[in-house]
């Protein structure tokens, strides 16, 4: 009699070991993700929100130039209230803040910039400013709007 688990265990352990056919490196732990993220958001992101996630000084207040300022990514922000979906579009499409009084993105798209995993790890980076309970909130957020397919592949390959 063959035994079905055995049979779906090893189906399973097939799919996993072609899933990088085409990639010849081992896959990146989450440590190589999160530390990929830390560096996206060193060199694209800290500029504008801070190096510590603090946002940009009177965020919640117009500036000179009728624009929004950059919000924080802690508790004071509102970052962890949107799903992955929400803020996987948000860097990979940029924001326009409907209330400025200009019409250019003020958080620029790094759709041509950086890969999806980038975006993805960048996030997951974020997630690391928020206490359990924002994290629970946004979990629950993303459980209907998760990352896009392409955000889900784990490979930080850097660009051709």
């Amino acid at each position: 009699m063959i035994d079905l688990s055995r049979v779906a265990m090893i189906g399973l352990v097939g799919i996993a070991s072609t899933a990088y056919a085409g990639d010849t490196r081992p896959s990146p732990t989450a440590a190589d993700l999160m530390q990929t993220g830390r560096a996206v958001y060193l060199q694209k992101c800290a500029s504008c929100h801070g190096v510590h996630g603090e946002g940009a000084p009177h965020w919640q207040r117009p500036d000179a130039q009728g624009e929004m300022p950059p919000p924080p990514h802690d508790a004071n922000g509102h970052t962890w209230k949107h799903s992955d979906a929400m803020l996987y579009r948000l860097v990979h499409d940029g924001w326009r803040d409907p209330f400025n009084k200009t019409s250019r993105l003020t958080m620029p798209a790094f759709a041509g910039t950086l890969k999806p995993v980038e975006i993805r790890a960048v996030i997951d980076y974020i997630k690391t400013m928020w206490n359990a309970k924002e994290r629970a909130f946004q979990r629950e957020e993303s459980r209907h709007a998760p990352f896009p397919p392409e955000a889900r592949r784990m490979s930080v390959k850097t660009r051709e």
